[in-house]
């Protein structure tokens, strides 16, 4: 199983390519992975990375649950596809973030990569932080999400 955890700093260059973190790499290279999707999350303002397996089984997921007749579901999945980008790591072990990408995020170079388990999260840095919850809110959210199950 993919399971991309921990945060890292990273800083884009004039091009917009930044490291992989090399516990990233050494779990991309287990898998044989090369090639990355990444897309803008819905929710967040960051961009969110994801192995081609798991991406094809989250497309996979959301056309079952839509009506390829149905034209508004038709729009939700072409956005859905239509916004997300290949990436490829080059020999040195980084990807290239568009311009369009980072400034949708409101990120320069100074950049946060964020582990999810099966995917991974690149944020500005201070956005992320400004988004984090303080320690108590944070325990308070996590004890009750845990009490649901």
């Amino acid at each position: 199983m993919t399971t991309f955890i921990g945060k890292t700093e990273v800083k884009a260059d004039e091009k917009g390519r930044i490291f992989i973190p090399a516990s990233y790499r050494k779990i991309l290279a287990q898998t044989g992975q090369r090639r990355l999707v990444m897309r803008k999350e819905a929710d967040n303002e960051c961009l969110v990375v994801f192995t081609e397996d798991i991406w094809t089984a989250r497309v996979e997921s959301l056309a079952s649950n839509l009506n390829e007749w149905d034209p508004n579901d038709q729009m939700i999945l072409m956005q859905f596809v239509g916004e997300a980008e290949v990436l490829d790591i080059d020999n040195q072990g980084r990807i290239l973030i568009s311009k369009k990408n980072l400034q949708s995020i409101g990120a320069a170079q100074d950049l946060l990569l964020v582990g999810m388990m099966n995917k991974f999260a690149i944020w500005d840095r201070l956005t992320y932080e400004n988004k984090m919850a303080s320690a108590e809110e944070f325990a308070t959210v996590l004890t009750n999400k845990m009490k649901r199950n």
